[in-house]
């Protein structure tokens, strides 16, 4: 990048029950804490040797074949679109983790080796005996009733591009080094989106080459770059940040293991606000201006505001879908908007 991001906050607690979440979330302040998981048999072996914490790994391989991604040597590790924006640069493959970590170590010594990447396996799933020995041991005052989604990413030089999910992320580098670069959600038209779909992982990626910015294409990245915040990782360290921020992440050496913790403290009866964004796509975008202004008042009584607003001078009993959200009625006003959305 021509313009080099602040480092990130990096501080060091004693364990993970000192994690400052508060801070993190509420303040909006990523942060990166040093050897916390230094003492996690994965990150130990792995700095004894790759091989060492390749066969960690297959000692807690259940043998089931997972989603792999391939791409040629020419991507240089950079998972994104080919020439068109239609379709990708790689492609996906169902293989047994012995056969993809041979795939990895075979390429160890070679520059043309092709990128590999193993993303947001279902830790819990595959390797439950690694999970179990590895955990930063945070409960339900952290993730509430719901447990995080812990997701395991194996890979070699590998570029995933900037991108935002709709979770809080807890980040353990566990085997070689990563980078981070992260912008704040009120950047989203500084890293110009891509597509809806597809997308390389899942989700809208930023359509710039962060190693080669066009600028003359892209100029609004410039501003995204003045409040860009960078996080290299070592083995043992931990990032945690908010939901929706953007982030890239390039995975540094020739082999490369992250395990992530994902979760949101929102009851499972609440709908994804991606829903929502899509919906609007379909109902308010294309309106006249006149008209979004007028709806973009409700939207700020209704819902950007504090929650018991729109229904604080009716009756308890009147109020209905503007009162508390609960599982029935999320049901019922779900299986209105089904009725409205088939009509």
């Amino acid at each position: 990048m021509t313009s080099p991001p602040r480092k990130i906050l990096t501080t060091t607690v004693a364990s993970a029950a000192e994690i400052p979440f508060e801070a993190v979330l509420h303040g909006q302040t990523p942060m990166l804490l040093k050897g916390l998981a230094r003492d996690w048999p994965l990150v130990r072996l792995g700095l004894e040797s790759p091989r060492a914490a390749i066969d960690y790994l297959l000692a807690h391989d259940g043998g089931e074949r997972l989603l792999a991604y391939v791409g040629e040597p020419a991507i240089r590790g950079r998972f994104f679109y080919d020439d068109s924006r239609t379709a990708m640069n790689f492609r996906a493959e169902r293989i047994v983790l012995d056969a993809f970590l041979q795939r990895v170590e075979a390429g160890f010594d070679k520059a043309d080796a092709p990128s590999l990447y193993m993303g947001s396996t279902d830790l819990r799933a595959f390797l439950p005996g690694l999970a179990a020995e590895n955990d930063l041991g945070l409960g339900v005052e952290t993730f509430g009733a719901l447990p995080p989604m812990a997701g395991l990413w194996i890979g070699n030089r590998t570029v995933a591009a900037a991108h935002y999910d709709m979770s809080n992320n807890i980040a353990v580098c566990a085997v070689g080094h990563r980078r981070f670069t992260l912008f704040p959600p009120d950047q989203v038209a500084n890293l110009y989106p891509g597509p809806l779909e597809p997308t390389p992982g899942g989700q809208v990626v930023s359509m710039v080459d962060f190693e080669a910015p066009d600028f003359d294409r892209h100029p609004r990245f410039r501003d995204a770059l003045a409040v860009a915040q960078v996080a290299d990782l070592e083995p043992g360290d931990v990032l945690v940040y908010p939901a929706l921020w953007w982030h890239q992440v390039e995975a540094l050496d020739p082999f490369n293991v992250l395990v992530n913790y994902w979760w949101n403290a929102a009851p499972a009866f609440m709908d994804t606000p991606m829903n929502t964004l899509l919906h609007g796509l379909l109902s308010l975008r294309d309106r006249p201006d006149f008209e979004k202004q007028g709806w973009k008042a409700l939207f700020d009584y209704y819902l950007f505001g504090p929650p018991d607003q729109a229904g604080a001078h009716l009756p308890e009993a009147a109020r209905g879908a503007l009162g508390p959200m609960d599982l029935a009625k999320a049901r019922r006003l779900r299986a209105y908007l089904l009725d409205r959305l088939n009509r």
